[in-house]
C-alpha cells in the first residue's frame, strides 16, 4: 500500500540538549566570581586644587618618615645613654655626701650650739633607719607611685604639662612631674661633680644642674632609668634623703632634723616629719628659721596628703595638726648672727669660709649676754625712740681680756652675711677717743688734779691755716682740773694736753691699745678725728680695765675637726703687751668713773655698781658713742645713720648711755655688786676713798688735796 507515511516526530534530544546547555551555562555563571567593574575616577576640582592636595599628601608622607625615623634615633640615643650612665654609676654609698664644701658648727662658751655655717651634712642616714613618719611624708608629698614606676612617671609628666599650660606657662616650665628618682638625678647633677675651675660658685653649678632644656630632660630621663636599673628603690631613696637641700645650710634630712629640732631624723614626730617634707618644694621660703608660721601651715598640707594616702589614721592626723612642730631652743634663739659672721671672718679661711672639712668652733659667746644686748636695744627703741626711725646701733660686750661675749651689728637684720656695724663700720670717735690722750698724759707724769686752761685757743696748721677748737657748749670755764675737763668732755683742755705731751705720744698710746696706725696727724687727733670700729674701741677700753695692757678682741676659743678631740688651733686673741703703767690706768679709770658719777655719762649710772665710761659725739652729731665698764664687762654702744645723716637730739650721753645701762643692768641682774679694780696701795685709805668719791668732784681745799695725794691720785 502506497499510502502516505505519517512523518515521525522530531527527536527531543536536541531540545533536551539545548535546554541542558542553557542550564549548564547558568550554573557556571553562578559559580563564577563576580568581578567588580572599576570605573575610572572622576577628576574633581581644577588643576590648582589637585596640585595643593598632592603637595599636602607628599608633606604628610615626608613628615611621617621623619617622625618614625626620628623616634627611632631618639630611642637609640636614650638606650645608649641609659647604658652609658648605668656603667658609670658608682656604689650608692659614694653618693650620699656630695657637698663641695664643709660645714662649721659654732658653740658658745658653754659648748651649746648657737649657729651653723656652710653646708651641714649631719652624717649619712638610711631609708630604713629614718622615722617611718618621715619616710611616709616624703612619699606622700613627692612621689606616691615611687615603688611602682621605672624612674619616670608618664602620668605625672602629663599632669604637670596640663597644669603648666592651664597656668599660662610653657609645657616644660613650672611643674615638672618629676619622680624621686628624677629629683635624685638632678641632685647628683647627672653624675657631674663640682669643679671650681668650671663654675665660680656652687650656686652657678647648681643652676646648671637644674637647667630645664629638652636635651637636659632627655639626659635626665636616661639617667633616671639607669638609676632604677642599677639601684634598688631603697638605695635611691637613701641617696635622696642624704642629698636634698632643706634650707638654712642643711644638706640631707639628718642635718635638717638636727638644725631645726635638735634630734636625729630617726626620731622626728609626725608634725616634724611633715614640716621637713614640706621644705622640699622651696627650702629657703619654708625654712622654719625664716618663718615658722609659714612652715607650720605648709606642714598642715603635708599631713593632709599623708591622711589621704592612708599613711595616717584620722586620729593621728588630728593630733599632729593640733601639735605643730616647733623649733629647738638653739634654732629658735637665732642668737649671735653678727657674732658668728665675725668669728668666721676672723679665723683662717681654709678652716672657716672655705673649709672642705666639717669643723667645730668653740667661741666666747655668752648667749644670756647676747640676749640681754638684743632685748635692751629693742626696749630702748620701743620706748624712747620715735617710730620708724632708721638710726642704726652697734653693740659689743667683752671681758677685760678681750673675749667678746655679745655682738649686735645692727637693728632688725639677722641674715647671715649682713653688714656688721660693730666690726666693719669705720666711724669718727669724737670724745670717746679722749681717754687715750689722758692715758698718755698720766704716763708722762700728769695727775688727775693738775690744772689746765679752758680758754680760747687758736693753732696754726701748715697748709690749712688757723684752727680754733670749741667746746660742745660753746662756753669756756677758765682754769680747770683734768678731772673736771674730762668728766665734762671739754675739748680745748684735751687739745692743750695733747699738744703739751706731743701728738706722736698720743698716737703711739692709742695705736698700742689697738686703734690702728692710720690716726689723724693734726691737733684734731685729740678730739677723735680719726676713725675706728666699735670693736676696736671697746677692746681699747678693755685695756684700761685690765690695768694698761693691750687687748686683741677675740671670739674663737678653740677649733677642731668633727669627730676629733685635739684642737687644730686655740684662742685667736687676748691680752698683749703693757702700754701704760698700772698707776696711769688706775688714774684714768678714776676720771672715767667721775664721768658717770657727775659728768656727761650720768645716765649710765647703776645702783650699787661702780661704773666707769666715756661719752663721744662727733661733729654735727653724726655719731654718738658710750663705752664703759664694770668690774666684769666692757660694753661699747655706737649709734648713727649709715649715710652719715646727723642724729636729731642725740649725744653719747643720751640714748647710747641708756642702751648701755639697760644692757648692764640685765647682765648683772643676779650678781653681787663689785668694785672697780682701782688698786690703791693702802686698804684703809681705799675704803675711805670709796666712801668719799661719790661726793668729791674736785679738790676745793688743802685737806681734799692732801687726801687725794694720800691715796695716790695726786
Amino acid at each position: 500500500m502506497s499510502g502516505r507515511k505519517k512523518s515521525s516526530p522530531k527527536l527531543v534530544a536536541e531540545n533536551r540538549y539545548s535546554s541542558g546547555k542553557e542550564k549548564q551555562i547558568k550554573r557556571s555563571q553562578k559559580r563564577q566570581k563576580k568581578v567588580p567593574v572599576i570605573e575610572e575616577p572622576v577628576k574633581q576640582g581644577n588643576i590648582f586644587s589637585r596640585t595643593i592636595r598632592w603637595i599636602i599628601r607628599a608633606i604628610f608622607k615626608l613628615m611621617w618618615r621623619f617622625i618614625w625615623r626620628g623616634a627611632l634615633i631618639v630611642s637609640t640615643m636614650i638606650a645608649i645613654g641609659i647604658g652609658f650612665f648605668y656603667l658609670e654609676l658608682p656604689k650608692p654609698e659614694a653618693l650620699l655626701d656630695g657637698r663641695a664644701r664643709g660645714s662649721v658648727t659654732l658653740l658658745d662658751h658653754k659648748n651649746d650650739v648657737f649657729a651653723w655655717r656652710g653646708d651641714q651634712f649631719g652624717g649619712a642616714i638610711d631609708s630604713k633607719s629614718v622615722s617611718q613618719h618621715l619616710h611616709n611624708a616624703i612619699i606622700a608629698t613627692e612621689d606616691k607611685r615611687f615603688y611602682s614606676h621605672f624612674g619616670l612617671s608618664p602620668r605625672g609628666i602629663a599632669s604637670a604639662v596640663r597644669i603648666n599650660l592651664i597656668e599660662g606657662r610653657g609645657p616644660l616650665s613650672g611643674h615638672g612631674g618629676s619622680t624621686i628618682t628624677q629629683q635624685s638625678a638632678k641632685l647628683l647633677c647627672l653624675g657631674v661633680p663640682f669643679d671650681a675651675r668650671q663654675w665660680k660658685t656652687e650656686r652657678d653649678y647648681e643652676g646648671d644642674c637644674r637647667e630645664g632644656s629638652l636635651w637636659r630632660k632627655l639626659k635626665e630621663a636616661a639617667y633616671s632609668v639607669a638609676m632604677e636599673m642599677r639601684y634598688s628603690k631603697e638605695e635611691i631613696l637613701t641617696i635622696y634623703l642624704n642629698r636634698a637641700f632643706l634650707g638654712a645650710g642643711a644638706r640631707g634630712f639628718e642635718a635638717a632634723a638636727q638644725r631645726y629640732f635638735g634630734k636625729s631624723a630617726s626620731d622626728v614626730s609626725i608634725s616634724e616629719a611633715a614640716m621637713l617634707a614640706g621644705l622640699l618644694v622651696a627650702p629657703s621660703r619654708y625654712a622654719p628659721t625664716n618663718n615658722l608660721t609659714r612652715s607650720q601651715d605648709r606642714a598642715q598640707l603635708i599631713i593632709g596628703l599623708m591622711e589621704e594616702q592612708n599613711f595616717l589614721s584620722p586620729e593621728e592626723a588630728t593630733h599632729a595638726r593640733a601639735n605643730p612642730a616647733a623649733l629647738s631652743a638653739a634654732a629658735q634663739a637665732k642668737s649671735g648672727g653678727y657674732f658668728a659672721d665675725w668669728v668666721m671672718q676672723s679665723g683662717p679661711s681654709f678652716f672657716t669660709r672655705n673649709t672642705t672639712e666639717d669643723v667645730i668652733i668653740k667661741t666666747t659667746l655668752d648667749q644670756s649676754i647676747q640676749k640681754a644686748a638684743e632685748d635692751s636695744l629693742n626696749f630702748v627703741f620701743e620706748n624712747q625712740v620715735r617710730e620708724g626711725s632708721k638710726a642704726q646701733v652697734a653693740i659689743v660686750v667683752m671681758s677685760a681680756d678681750g673675749a667678746v661675749r655679745a655682738m649686735v651689728g645692727g637693728r632688725k637684720s639677722i641674715v647671715s652675711g649682713a653688714f656688721n656695724r660693730a666690726s666693719q663700720a669705720l666711724r669718727q670717735t669724737g670724745s670717746a677717743f679722749k681717754p687715750f690722750v689722758y692715758a698718755a698724759a698720766f704716763e708722762m707724769g700728769y695727775k688727775p688734779y693738775d690744772l689746765v686752761d679752758d680758754t680760747p685757743l687758736t693753732l696754726e696748721i701748715p697748709g690749712s691755716g688757723s684752727w680754733s677748737p670749741k667746746n660742745y657748749s660753746g662756753e669756756f670755764k677758765g682754769t680747770v682740773t683734768l678731772v673736771d675737763a674730762f668728766k665734762d668732755s671739754l675739748n680745748i683742755p684735751a687739745v692743750r694736753l695733747s699738744e703739751a705731751i706731743g701728738r706722736d705720744t698720743v698716737r703711739n698710746v692709742a695705736a698700742g691699745f689697738g686703734l690702728g696706725t692710720d690716726l689723724a696727724k693734726g691737733p684734731a687727733i685729740a678730739l677723735g678725728a680719726s676713725e675706728s670700729t666699735l670693736i676696736e674701741m671697746t677692746g681699747a677700753y678693755a685695756g684700761i680695765l685690765n690695768g694698761g695692757s693691750s687687748v686683741t678682741p677675740y671670739g674663737l676659743q678653740e677649733l677642731r675637726f668633727l669627730g676629733e678631740k685635739t684642737p687644730v688651733m686655740g684662742a685667736s686673741g687676748g691680752i698683749g703687751k703693757r702700754i701704760v703703767q698700772e698707776k696711769a690706768a688706775m688714774q684714768l679709770m678714776f676720771l672715767m668713773q667721775q664721768v658717770v658719777l657727775s659728768g656727761t655719762g650720768h645716765r649710765a649710772a647703776m645702783r650699787d655698781w661702780e661704773v666707769a665710761g666715756k661719752t663721744g659725739t662727733t661733729q654735727a652729731a653724726r655719731d654718738a658713742w658710750f663705752i664703759g665698764f664694770t668690774a666684769d664687762y666692757v660694753t661699747g654702744v655706737w649709734m648713727g645713720y649709715d649715710n652719715n645723716t646727723p642724729l636729731s637730739g642725740v649725744t653719747g650721753g643720751g640714748l647710747p648711755a641708756d642702751i648701755w645701762k639697760e644692757i648692764m643692768v640685765r647682765i648683772h641682774d643676779n650678781d653681787a655688786p663689785k668694785q672697780l679694780p682701782i688698786n690703791l696701795s693702802n686698804t684703809q685709805n681705799n675704803k675711805k676713798f670709796r666712801g668719799l668719791q661719790h661726793e668729791i668732784q674736785s679738790p676745793r681745799n688743802p685737806i681734799e688735796k692732801l687726801l687725794m695725794k694720800l691715796i695716790g691720785l695726786n
